[in-house]
C-alpha cells in the first residue's frame, strides 16, 4: 500500500533529535503493537552511530526483548551497543536511520529468546517451551502497554473507564506519560511533542479485529491472574513480569473503540461550529468538496456520487455504485468521510456504513486505505475508490483489517470463490439496505 510502511519517522524542531514508530511485525507476538524510539544525533554523526531509547517501556518496568532492556537501553553491535561476532556488524557511516531501525525490528520476530547471547540456535524442548512462553508475555503486554496504554494515555481514559475531565488532562498526562519530558530554556517542561496519535488512532480501529482475535485465542490458555514465566535472562529491575488479565484486555479494548468512535462523531460537531463562526478552515474544506464535486460533472470518477450530511463541510456522504462487471456491480453502498478541522494533521476516517464483504472493510465497515496526497480530499476519494476496486493486490498483512475475510480472498481457489459469492451477495442485499 502506497506510502504504508513498519516504519514512521518524526522530526522535531531540532533536527538532530527524532522519534520513531516501529509497528509491530504482523504474525509476531508483537503484532500491531506501537513501539516508540527517541533517536539523537550526535556532532560526531556519520562517524559514530545514533544514541537510541525505547520508549515504549512502561515507565521503565517492562523488557520487551532480551536486546531492549527497560531502561530504554538497545542492545545491537549497529549502535555500538553490543559487542558483533561478525565482519561488518558494527556501525559505519554509510549506514543511516533506517538501517537502524529495521534491526531494532528484526529483534520483534516470532523468535525473540534466541536473541538473548547464549541461547541463539539452541533447538531443544525445552528452549521451545519457554519461547513459546516468552511470546506469550510479550503477545499479551503488547495489547496492554504498545496498544492499549496509548490510546488510553491519549484519551485520558482512567483505570475505570471514565475520562479524566479537561482541566484534569494535563496533569493526567503529566502523571502518565511514559517518559520525562526534557526541560525549555525558562525551566519549564516542555509540551509533549506528539506525531504519532493520529496515525496510531487510526491503526488501532484497523486492527481492531486482530487484537480482539487474539485476546479471544488466547484467553481460554490462561487463568486470570497467572503469573508471567521468569526467563533465565531475566533479573532485578530488567524483566517482563506481571499476570495474565485477558478478560480485562477485553473491555479495555472496548472502551478504547467507544471513545474513539464518539472523538469520530464530535468531529461532525466540531465542523458545524467552525462553519457558523465563518472559520478559514471551513471555507478551506467546502472549496475542496466544490473542487472534488466539480470533477465528477465532468467526468471525475464513474461511479460515485458525494454530497455533504447536514451541509456539514467536515462530514462527506460517497454513495458507491458498484463497478459494473464486478462482484460489487449493482450494490449500492453509503459512505460516511468523516473529517477534522484540524486536517491534514488528522486524517479522514472512512466507515462503509452499507454492509460490504470486502477484505479492507471490518465488520465494523472501517474502510482501510492510505491516500498518497494526505492533504488533497481529491486523492483521498481516489484512494477510497482504489481500495474497494483493487482486484489482484499483493498480499499486505498490514492491509488486513478483517482477518476472516481476507483469509478467503488470499486463500485457496475455493476460499476465492466462497468470497466472490459472498461479495456478489452483499452487492445484492446493498439494495434492500438502502430502502
Amino acid at each position: 500500500m502506497a506510502n504504508q510502511s513498519l516504519l514512521r519517522i518524526a522530526k522535531d524542531e531540532d533536527i538532530r533529535n527524532l522519534k520513531a514508530l516501529i509497528l509491530g511485525t504482523p504474525g509476531s507476538p508483537y503484532e500491531y503493537g506501537f513501539f516508540e524510539f527517541s533517536v539523537k544525533f550526535g556532532p560526531d554523526y556519520p562517524s559514530k552511530p545514533p544514541k537510541v531509547d525505547a520508549k515504549t517501556t512502561n515507565n521503565g518496568r517492562t523488557r520487551f526483548n532480551p536486546n531492549i532492556y527497560a531502561g530504554g537501553k538497545v542492545c545491537l553491535s549497529i549502535l555500538g551497543t553490543w559487542q558483533g561476532e561478525l565482519p561488518g556488524e558494527e556501525w559505519s557511516s554509510a549506514q543511516g536511520l533506517e538501517s537502524v531501525l529495521w534491526s531494532i525490528q528484526s529483534l520483534m520476530s516470532n523468535d525473540p529468546y534466541a536473541n538473548e547471547p547464549g541461547f541463539e540456535g539452541r533447538t531443544t524442548d525445552e528452549d521451545k517451551k519457554k519461547n513459546d512462553a516468552y511470546c506469550a508475555k510479550i503477545r499479551h503486554e503488547t495489547i496492554r502497554i504498545a496498544v492499549l496504554q496509548k490510546l488510553e494515555h491519549m484519551f485520558g481514559i482512567q483505570s475505570d473507564g471514565s475520562l479524566a475531565k479537561p482541566a484534569d488532562l494535563e496533569k493526567w498526562h503529566s502523571d502518565t506519560s511514559d517518559s520525562e519530558e526534557d526541560e525549555g530554556e525558562d525551566g519549564k517542561p516542555k509540551i509533549k511533542w506528539e506525531p504519532f496519535n493520529d496515525w496510531q488512532k487510526r491503526r488501532f480501529l484497523w486492527y481492531y479485529e486482530t487484537y480482539l482475535n487474539t485476546i479471544e485465542a488466547e484467553a481460554p490458555k490462561y487463568k486470570e491472574g497467572d503469573n508471567f514465566e521468569v526467563m533465565p535472562f531475566e533479573g532485578g529491575s530488567n524483566t517482563m513480569s506481571g499476570t495474565f488479565q485477558y478478560v480485562q484486555l477485553g473491555k479495555r479494548l472496548l472502551r478504547v473503540k467507544e471513545v474513539i468512535q464518539q472523538e469520530t462523531a464530535n468531529w461532525a460537531k466540531d465542523g458545524l461550529i467552525v462553519k457558523q463562526r465563518d472559520s478559514s478552515k471551513a471555507y478551506a474544506m467546502q472549496g475542496q468538496f466544490n473542487v472534488v464535486k466539480h470533477n465528477q460533472t465532468n467526468g471525475g470518477i464513474p461511479n460515485i456520487d458525494l454530497e455533504l450530511e447536514n451541509d456539514n463541510p467536515f462530514v462527506w456522504i460517497m454513495t458507491y455504485f458498484g463497478r459494473p462487471e464486478s462482484n460489487l456491480d449493482g450494490g449500492v453502498f453509503k459512505i460516511r468521510v468523516s473529517i477534522s478541522v484540524r486536517f491534514p494533521e488528522e486524517q479522514p476516517r472512512v466507515q462503509v456504513v452499507t454492509p460490504m464483504y470486502h477484505h479492507r472493510v471490518s465488520k465494523d465497515g472501517i474502510l482501510c486505505y492510505q491516500a498518497n496526497k494526505p492533504d488533497e480530499m481529491k486523492n483521498h476519494i481516489q484512494m477510497i475508490v482504489h481500495a474497494i476496486e483493487e482486484e489482484c493486490p499483493p498480499y499486505d498483512p498490514r492491509t488486513i483489517v478483517n482477518p476472516e475475510v481476507a483469509k478467503l480472498f488470499f486463500g485457496s481457489a475455493d476460499d476465492k470463490k466462497k468470497y466472490n459469492r459472498s461479495q456478489r451477495r452483499s452487492a445484492q442485499d446493498s439494495l434492500d439496505f438502502a430502502e
